[in-house]
Order: C-alpha cells, then sequence, then structure tokens
C-alpha cells in the first residue's frame, strides 16, 4: 500500500490575498473548484459537496475544516458519504515576490477502499488535483492577458 502523500507545487502570478480568497471564499469557489453550498475558513466547519468519478458515478464528498492560518495554510479532512476512509488535503501559500507558491499535499488516500472501478486510486487524485492546481486556479486566478 502506498502511503506517500500527493504533493504538488505551483507558483502562480497573483497576489497571496486573491489565491487566499479564492480558496475559502464559496462564491469564488463555485467559479474554479466545486460547487460547494456554503464554506468558511473555520476550524470545525462542515462542508460537503457532489463530485463526479470517470464513468459518471457520483460521490459526495464530505469535509471539516481541520487548520486555518490566514493567508498562509487551510487543511481539511475529505471523505466519502457510504465508504470507508478519511483523508486531508491542505493548501500552503506563500508570497514570492508579487506572486504566490501554493503546495498542495493530500494525506490518507490509502485509507479509501478498493473498489472494482479503482475510484479511489491515488492516480486519480493526482490527475485531479493536477487539472484543479494547473488549470482551474490557475486561469481562475492569473489574469487573462
Amino acid at each position: 500500500m502506498n502511503n506517500t502523500p500527493i504533493i504538488i507545487e505551483r507558483l502562480y502570478n497573483a497576489p497571496v490575498d486573491m489565491v487566499w480568497k479564492a480558496l475559502t471564499d464559496k462564491a469564488q469557489m463555485k467559479q474554479w473548484y466545486f460547487d460547494v453550498d456554503d464554506f468558511k475558513p473555520e476550524v470545525g466547519f462542515n462542508f460537503q459537496f457532489a463530485g463526479q468519478g470517470k464513468e459518471g458515478e457520483a460521490y459526495i464528498h464530505l469535509c471539516t475544516v481541520t487548520e486555518v492560518v490566514p493567508q498562509k495554510k487551510l487543511t481539511y479532512s475529505w471523505k466519502y458519504q457510504g465508504y470507508e476512509g478519511i483523508s486531508y488535503v491542505s493548501f500552503d501559500l506563500t508570497a514570492v515576490g508579487h506572486q504566490t507558491k501554493v503546495v498542495l499535499t493530500h494525506t490518507g488516500i490509502e485509507t479509501f477502499p478498493a473498489t472494482a472501478n479503482n475510484a479511489f486510486a491515488k492516480e486519480n487524485f493526482e490527475m485531479g488535483w493536477n487539472h484543479i492546481t494547473g488549470i482551474s486556479l490557475k486561469d481562475f486566478v492569473e489574469p487573462k492577458k
């Protein structure tokens, strides 16, 4: 079993406050991330959203904010309704001049069950996070030219 976390590092041409707001403002999250009903960057805040697997299967994501350091770090648990296992997603932000370095870390994926369609395979998470951080968030926070 592979316990190695997914770690993705990105540098955005946007200030920290803009990236932080994209990660924590529910209206902005709906534009680039998932359609969350509500979100508050407060420890203990529960939120959920629907997601879809590669074959169109629906999954309800259940999350709880576990750590907030404004403008620096956001962590929440990530599990699936009706399935065992719990993982944690962290976004660490660092100002690099006028840019923002974001390090996304997703740990605990190995706690999810094996499924016939490999829905919880590490490669699927890697593909998803690479798209979310490398395309969706990037396009949202970087000014269009």
